[in-house]
């Protein structure tokens, strides 16, 4: 399995269990960069969001991990940015599936709902599994498509 450039971000609900999930894939040998939050103070979780979203659309990094209380908040955010295809996972199955059939490209889950040994088996499966394409492939192109004629509006 390659390395991969993966870009993380979270609110102040999940900044502990970031640090683990960043300490966990660095230790598997992927580059992970952090575009916060950094602190425990609240804050507004749709920026950090769209900053690590950014980071995936103009191709600084390939998969993106969004953490914050539910991982709710995350994924709505995240959805809104042409390209990405976010998925709040708290189980393992899922995380894999959304690769395998759906090709996201963002992990979104919560601290507050997972705890930190299915946080990193979330992240496992989500970065370890590769699009499958194929019969999916009619599928994310009708999503893409939703996409173009929603930004037409």
């Amino acid at each position: 399995m390659a390395n991969k450039h993966i870009v993380i971000a979270c609110d102040h609900a999940a900044l502990d269990l970031k640090k683990k999930v960043i300490s966990h894939l660095e230790g598997v040998g992927h580059t992970v960069t952090d575009v916060g939050t950094h602190t425990t103070d609240s804050c507004a979780y749709p920026e950090y969001a769209s900053a690590a979203c950014k980071k995936i659309q103009n191709g600084e990094a390939e998969l993106g991990i969004l953490i914050c209380g539910t991982g709710i908040g995350m994924g709505m955010a995240a959805n809104k940015h042409r390209g990405i295809r976010a998925a709040i996972c708290s189980d393992t199955f899922s995380a894999c599936a959304t690769r395998l059939h759906n090709d996201a490209n963002v992990l979104c889950f919560g601290a507050r709902v997972v705890g930190e040994g299915l946080a990193m088996q979330l992240v496992d499966a989500f970065v370890n599994t590769e699009y499958e394409g194929g019969r999916h492939q009619s599928r994310v192109d009708m999503l893409t498509a939703i996409e173009e004629s929603e930004a037409r509006r």
